[in-house]
């Protein structure tokens, strides 16, 4: 396989919300289910190469090399590769969406996990056009907010629309849309339904908050923490912070097949 090296880690089409904090986007966001990546390798055809575009630290890269004999993992952050998840199968190059290098009709599938929002769609259309093979599947995926219990989840929501929403990219509005605008000039595939679920203690929850992109940007405009707006009242509900909950993200998953 051939990919050209991007050494600056930059283009002018990306914009990098994650650099800055790498390690907390590694450690805090949440992994995407099993039962996903099984799915997506039973209605894939052939599990030679697996593309997985805007990587971020290599949370599905890992899963898809269970499944696919080689898979390349880019994004256009040099700073989050530098944190990814390592497997033998799974080759990490700094790359655009829209310009990936990669060899024309050679991929049997590519993933965008949380990702999609951010790119040029024209171009990445294109680019998907023309490294997928044909019957090649590519799968993108969004979760907006998570689900813990009413009380938690209300300050949560308090957080997110009334102290950050001004913050929020303009893209973000996608993620809340589940997509539903965004389509690809191939049939797409009715998928099943899944969730992302993880036991949690208060700690996670308030690091998982910190890599909200729109708390960043408060926190750089402001020069304080939008999440201390909401903490006391989020520990009184969650109790001791050494507690465990459920925590859940619906997940939205969108397939189409070229034909």
């Amino acid at each position: 396989m051939s990919i050209p090296p991007n050494t600056s880690g930059k283009s002018a089409l990306f914009k990098d919300h994650f650099s800055k904090d790498p390690d907390s986007y590694s450690k805090y966001r949440p992994c995407y289910p099993v039962e996903l990546f099984l799915y997506l390798s039973s209605i894939t055809s052939g599990h030679d190469l697996a593309w997985d575009c805007a990587t971020g630290s290599g949370q599905s890269a890992t899963h898809l090399a269970k499944h696919f004999h080689r898979v390349i993992a880019t994004d256009a952050s040099s700073s989050q590769l530098s944190k990814a998840h390592q497997h033998a199968a799974v080759r990490y190059t700094v790359a655009t969406a829209e310009d990936s290098g990669i060899f024309t009709s050679s991929l049997d599938i590519i993933t965008v996990a949380q990702a999609l929002h951010w790119f040029d769609l024209p171009a990445f259309s294109a680019e998907v056009d023309r490294t997928l093979k044909h019957q090649g599947i590519l799968a993108v995926w969004t979760y907006n907010l998570l689900n813990i219990r009413a009380d938690i989840d209300e300050q949560i929501n308090y957080l997110y629309r009334e102290v950050v929403n001004s913050y929020w990219p303009a893209e973000r509005r996608l993620v809340e849309q589940g997509y539903e605008s965004i389509d690809f000039p191939y049939p797409e595939l009715i998928t099943p339904k899944f969730n992302m679920t993880l036991n949690w203690n208060y700690r996670q929850l308030t690091a998982y908050l910190s890599t909200w992109s729109a708390v960043k940007a408060y926190s750089s405009d402001k020069n304080k923490n939008p999440i201390d707006t909401v903490r006391a009242k989020l520990l009184k509900h969650w109790g001791n912070e050494n507690t465990e909950l459920p925590v859940t993200w619906p997940l939205t998953v969108r397939v189409w097949k070229k034909p």
